[in-house]
Order: structure tokens, then C-alpha cells, then sequence
């Protein structure tokens, strides 16, 4: 599933191309997503200039002149920007054509995601007003987990995977960050030190920041908005790696489950 560097990565690839464009034509060819695509899309976008592409989370937001459109990519979705003599592709089920006749495609197999109309700014949308903190932002440190953290006994890894505590700390990052600061999965959430949340905090920020350069992680068919895949997964440490000798000590990665995710660590880098 695409988490917030795949997110992200395409929001940085499709702004030069949607910033300052205005929309001459939407064909939906497919409504039927994980909620119908609301069947005045054409009509409501048509005309319209997208003055900006900002990210919540895993949403993204395509500001206009009048509302926002607001886009989740689900399990499979990616957007493409592509011109309008391309041929359509299976599972591609949304086009927006801008004035300079390039395409803003939206493609998705397992039709999981979420394309819909917002009168307002988009952050008062129902499905973006729980979400927590941002990751990359300054709110973000060890002082915010440990406060978020106080008192709880579940895991240390389903604290930092919960969105209403800080969003898109996805199954593959969570992973990877509780790996560089030393922490195991399993331990309480209430049981971690300040000086070790603030650790994981900056371990977070790194892993998320160094997916974001590269691209994202290439797990099944995500790519970014040129159609390029991510090369993060070149670089994990501990995710996908049962068996194999951790990067540090050598000794076989573990897998287990927690909250139905796969879990890799390594029992003796991970306290």
C-alpha cells in the first residue's frame, strides 16, 4: 500500500505539472472506488484552476479555485501524468485533462482508493479531522510520543502506526525506525524512556526523509507520478528480511505478528 513517502513522492511529482493549470475536460470511466466518485466531478472541476497540491497524511489535496479535491491512492492507486494521445491502460479510471493537454490519470486495480469533491479547505473533511500529527513537522518529537505514550500497554510499534497519534507511519517504516533507535516492537508504549522516544522520533523523521529522496518503496505496482518505481526497498535494514543476518550483529532477523502486520526486528539490536 502506498504510505506517506509514496504519497508524498507523487505530490512532488504531478505539482509542476497540475500548479497554475486549469482543467478543460474530466472523464470518469470508472465511479466505483472504495466511495462512488461523486457523479458531478466533471461538471464541478471543469474550468477550474488547481492552485495548489498539499498532503495530510495519505490524502492528498488538489486545491482550486472553489473546493478541494481529495485524492487517497488505497492498496493500488498511483497518479500519472501523461498526454492525451496515450492510450488508456486496464484499471485506469480517472482523467483530468489540463489546458496545455497534459493528464493527471488516476489508476487503480483493487479500486480501494478515494477520489472526492470538498466545498471547503479539505482539513475539516471528516475523514482528515481525527488525524494526528505530522511526522515531518516540528510538533513531532520525542516530548509529543512520550506524552501520546503515557499510561498504555500496547505496543511500542501499533503507537507510532496509529494515525490519530501521528499519521503515515506505515507497517514498512515503523519497522525500519524502531530498528535504528534500538526499541522492540513488542515493548509497552507506556514503558519506553523520554531519551528513547525522542530517539525514535528522529529515527522516524530519517527513515520517512531518506524514502522521500529515493522515491518511496517499491512494493507490487506503486509508482510515482512519472510512472518511475521507488528504490527505498534497496536499503531496508530489517523489513522483509526473516533469516537473514541483521546489518549490524549478524544475527538472524525475526518476524512476527503484531496488530495482523508483519513485524521484523532484530532480538538482539532491539530492547
Amino acid at each position: 500500500m502506498p504510505e506517506l513517502p509514496e504519497v508524498e513522492t507523487t505530490r512532488r511529482g504531478i505539482s509542476a505539472t497540475v500548479t497554475d493549470n486549469r482543467i478543460r475536460r474530466v472523464d470518469v470511466w470508472q465511479p466505483r472506488l472504495r466511495y462512488p466518485v461523486p457523479a458531478d466531478l466533471a461538471q464541478t472541476l471543469r474550468g477550474q484552476t488547481v492552485t495548489a497540491i498539499e498532503r495530510r497524511g495519505k490524502y492528498l489535496l488538489l486545491r482550486l479555485q472553489r473546493g478541494t479535491l481529495l485524492v487517497h491512492l488505497g492498496m493500488s492507486g498511483s497518479l500519472r501524468v501523461v498526454t492525451a494521445d496515450v492510450p488508456r491502460r486496464t484499471h485506469d479510471h480517472i482523467q483530468i485533462e489540463f489546458a496545455d493537454g497534459r493528464c493527471l490519470r488516476y489508476h487503480d486495480p483493487r479500486r480501494f482508493g478515494i477520489v472526492t469533491w470538498w466545498d471547503g479547505h479539505g482539513l475539516d473533511h471528516p475523514l482528515l479531522e481525527s488525524l494526528g500529527v505530522e511526522p515531518l513537522s516540528e510538533d513531532f518529537n520525542g516530548e509529543y510520543l512520550a506524552s501520546r505514550a503515557r499510561g498504555r500497554r500496547c505496543a511500542v510499534k501499533l503507537l507510532i502506526m496509529d494515525a490519530q497519534v501521528v499519521v503515515g507511519v506505515g507497517n514498512i517504516y515503523a519497522n525500519e525506525a524502531l530498528f535504528m533507535a534500538g526499541i522492540s516492537p513488542r515493548r509497552a508504549a507506556g514503558r519506553v524512556s523520554r531519551s528513547r522516544y525522542d530517539a525514535l522520533a528522529a529515527s522516524i523523521k530519517t527513515v520517512l526523509e531518506n524514502a522521500i529522496t529515493v522515491g518511496g518503496t517499491t512494493l507490487r505496482d506503486f509508482v510515482g507520478g512519472d510512472g518511475q518505481p521507488g528504490y527505498f526497498k534497496q536499503s531496508l535494514l530489517v523489513y522483509d528480511r526473516a533469516g537473514e543476518p541483521c546489518r549490524r550483529c549478524s544475527t538472524p532477523i525475526r518476524l512476527i505478528r503484531l496488530g495482523q502486520r508483519s513485524t521484523y526486528y532484530c532480538p538482539r539490536c532491539q530492547h
